[in-house]
């Protein structure tokens, strides 16, 4: 960094952090192209504001050949960047399609996400988990990092019981095939019933006049669901048998809709596999003293010495619960891949938990407690309200994709704009079109917010959408097919062009962005949040439509200023591109 080195030199013997340069961006009411705060170093420095801004500002100047002029306005250094230095700037980059990566840096990271149960379908609570998931392992991985996609899938435990012995008891052998529904929603229709009957069953043992506690415990489907699960974890086989078809129908329907997302994982794991792992590092906790038995048999670590309370590990009856599982899951991950960092995307109803599991391998001197990072966000309603799976009132991700389609299919159509599209193409676009758009919406909001999700808001032409940043896209194409310019250049078009004249403020401003876009790539891993990168594409595609509409290409006003503004739109494309290939949303060349 400039300022550093100048730093450096004007003060060889007082050191200086990198980290303490803030750099932004200057205001548009003040002259310059970006700000240095010069405060953090005036008593470092010992130097008055103004004094310490002209050494500066005149070192720059004189040394780097970047700046034009500078100008210090009350503690902060405005610079001004030479039009040369934008110009070289988009030469050197006009033909980079991986522009804002970073080098590898040698670091492993592995992001769990999407984490399903095999008891019912995907549903749309579960997309903002997964396309965070998702958005976050491309960035990382762009930012330098080796990343591990990965997916633990909740196969066992009592809510995989209740759809199965509500299946034995109402599905007359019912199959995919028998009833044309995709695995996952059969299986999830008897998750549902297990729930009916569990509510009439106990609301007619309140009725007989036992207490609610008491009918909720003894209600006839609950105990078999609870004896099923003893049966499971003591390997019966027939237990064992209807558990793998049933989980069979159930990947057979992830994997379809996955696929339709453009959702992959390099690594699977099954809560079936790793629960006896747990079940070991509890036992092993035990021997060491730092977790107890109760009378009852049942194994607890006491957090009470840290703000917490006691946290269950292992029942009475030896069965597992979800912190066992999870126990065994983090330690596997570290053990298979010695991972540096290991990110769960869990909703932020989960965060006690993940700090519970994290201090408990503190506590066990397991090596994979410091690399834990939570990744939580806030749960995603409809304009209806919250969604519940037990009730069935959730809304099917497979529905929601459908819906979004026939809403881009509908928005498509009304605005006449079908024309010169082939009728297998149209399809494709409906599909880039619906689930960017609800990629988009999804992520386009800080993880750390609830939200609430519009569909016809979300593929608004007009609003803060995928929509928006894939017109601006097929626009930008198709003024480069009119002057027969490569949408992606192996090397400049106009390898020999210079700027002579001064940059018009909307070029420059252009190409500011452009610039920006490494820095907004590095934040957003810093920060686990990729609705920085949406906020910036859509920040760029609004900024495009500014200067075309200010600007005119083709009638530019000089061949030089026509190829300039050729190459700003080109690199505008190919940044557009690169984000929205982050976020998993594609780019249609016409629309």
């Amino acid at each position: 960094m400039a300022a550093a080195a100048a730093l450096k030199e004007l003060y060889p013997t007082v050191p200086t952090d990198i980290s303490m340069i803030g750099v932004n961006q200057t205001k548009p009411e003040f002259k310059g192209d970006y700000t240095i705060v010069l405060f953090p170093f005036l008593k470092l420095l010992r130097q008055r504001p103004d004094a310490l801004g002209k050494q500066l500002g005149d070192y720059l100047l004189a040394n780097t050949g970047m700046f034009s002029d500078y100008a210090i306005v009350s503690g902060f250094l405005n610079l001004s960047i030479k039009d040369e230095y934008w110009v070289s700037f988009l030469k050197n980059n006009i033909s980079d399609s991986h522009y804002g990566e970073k080098p590898q840096t040698g670091r492993r990271v592995m992001v769990e996400y999407s984490s399903p149960n095999t008891n019912k379908p995907l549903h749309f609570g579960h997309l903002r988990n997964i396309f965070l998931g998702a958005a976050m392992s491309e960035i990382l991985k762009a930012t330098g990092n080796e990343v591990i996609k990965a997916n633990l899938i909740n196969d066992r435990g009592i809510h995989i019981c209740k759809s199965m012995i509500a299946w034995q008891r109402y599905a007359n052998g019912a199959t995919p095939e028998s009833t044309g529904l995709k695995g996952d929603h059969l299986v999830g229709e008897y998750y549902v019933r297990f729930n009916d009957a569990y509510k009439k069953e106990v609301a007619k043992l309140i009725a007989e006049g036992n207490s609610e506690k008491n009918a909720e415990k003894e209600a006839p489907i609950m105990i078999d669901a609870q004896e099923l699960l003893r049966k499971w974890e003591a390997g019966d086989l027939e237990v064992r048998r209807l558990w793998q078809t049933m989980n069979g129908w159930v990947y057979e329907g992830f994997d379809e809709t996955y696929k339709r997302l453009g959702i992959t994982f390099e690594k699977v794991y099954y809560e079936s596999d790793t629960y006896l792992l747990g079940k070991e590092i509890v036992a092993d906790g035990l021997r060491k003293g730092v977790l107890f038995r109760k009378e009852d048999g049942s194994v607890w670590v006491d957090l009470k010495a840290d703000g917490l309370d006691e946290k269950l590990l292992l029942r009475g009856d030896g069965t597992s619960v979800y912190m066992t599982q999870d126990l065994g899951t983090a330690k596997l991950k570290y053990d298979d891949f010695n991972i540096d960092q290991s990110v769960y995307v869990i909703a932020d109803e989960q965060n006690y938990h993940i700090q519970v599991l994290k201090l408990i391998l503190k506590k066990l001197e397991e090596p994979c407690a410091d690399g834990i990072y939570h990744l939580s966000y806030g749960m995603v309603e409809l304009p209806s309200g919250r969604m519940k799976s037990r009730e069935g009132t959730v809304v099917d991700a497979d529905d929601m994709t459908n819906e979004m389609v026939r809403l881009a299919q509908e928005q498509t159509e009304q605005s006449g704009k079908t024309e010169g599209f082939q009728p297998g193409e149209l399809g494709k676009l409906y599909e880039t079109i619906g689930l960017g758009a609800l990629k988009f919406y999804l992520l386009r909001v800080d993880p750390r917010k609830k939200m609430i999700f519009d569909p016809k808001e979300s593929i608004d032409l007009h609003g803060f959408t995928a929509t928006f940043i894939q017109y601006a896209h097929a626009r930008i194409c198709s003024i480069l097919r009119k002057e027969n310019i490569s949408l992606a250049p192996v090397a400049s078009p106009f390898p020999e062009f210079e700027q002579a004249t001064e940059l018009l403020p909307l070029e420059k401003e252009m190409i500011l962005a452009l610039e920006q876009y490494a820095s907004i790539l590095s934040d957003a891993a810093d920060e686990f949040n990729p609705s920085s990168v949406c906020n910036y594409s859509f920040h760029l595609a609004q900024l495009f439509n500014t200067f075309y509409d200010a600007h005119s290409i083709s009638k530019a006003e000089t061949e030089e200023k026509k190829k300039l503004r050729i190459l700003i739109i080109i690199m505008t494309a190919s940044v557009l591109r690169h984000a929205m290939n982050l976020m998993g949303i594609r780019l249609p060349e016409k629309m």
